[in-house]
């Protein structure tokens, strides 16, 4: 009796869904945040608009990170904005997808963790922050097989 492969394929199937759902997710989470910060989702204190122009953004940088110097604090916001537009477009084109979901899980939890410690232990649960780090931790321990619609795995495709 020969075994059957379609289990597997199944789950290979289902593996390269929820790595592009993850890619995708992650990288609408960092972009949408960078077009935030430049105010393309809307104007500060309007529905919906966490900060509406990076003014707004580097004052929230300041809260999380209290022990910063005030000149750092504009460095800080910049370098996180530079980071997480990076890491949206590697993410969503799927190009070097394990360094950049280790990046954003990285960058993801370090967020985390100034929000618990400077704003409230709730504000990262409720942002679902640690649950995009877990997601990012994910992807990057995922086989690059199961990059689907990725530049990572048409470059496997044709080294093999």
């Amino acid at each position: 009796m020969a075994l059957s492969l379609e289990p597997v394929a199944r789950r290979e199937r289902v593996w390269s869904t929820a790595t592009v759902l993850a890619r995708l997710a992650l990288a609408a989470g960092f972009l949408s945040a960078v077009a935030d910060r430049f105010g393309w989702w809307g104007p500060p204190h309007t529905a919906s608009v966490s900060w509406g122009d990076f003014a707004a953004y580097t004052a929230y940088t300041h809260r999380l990170a209290p022990y910063l110097p005030g000149g750092l604090v504009d460095a800080a916001a910049w370098a996180a904005t530079a980071a997480e537009l990076v890491l949206g477009l590697t993410l969503l084109a799927g190009f070097l997808v394990r360094w950049s979901a280790g990046a954003a899980a990285a960058l993801l939890l370090v967020f985390a963790l100034s929000m618990a410690l400077f704003l409230s232990w709730e504000a990262p649960l409720s942002a679902s922050v640690f649950a995009a780090a877990a997601a990012a931790l994910l992807l990057g321990l995922s086989p690059v097989r199961t990059f689907a619609f990725s530049f990572d795995r048409l470059c496997e495709r044709t080294s093999s």
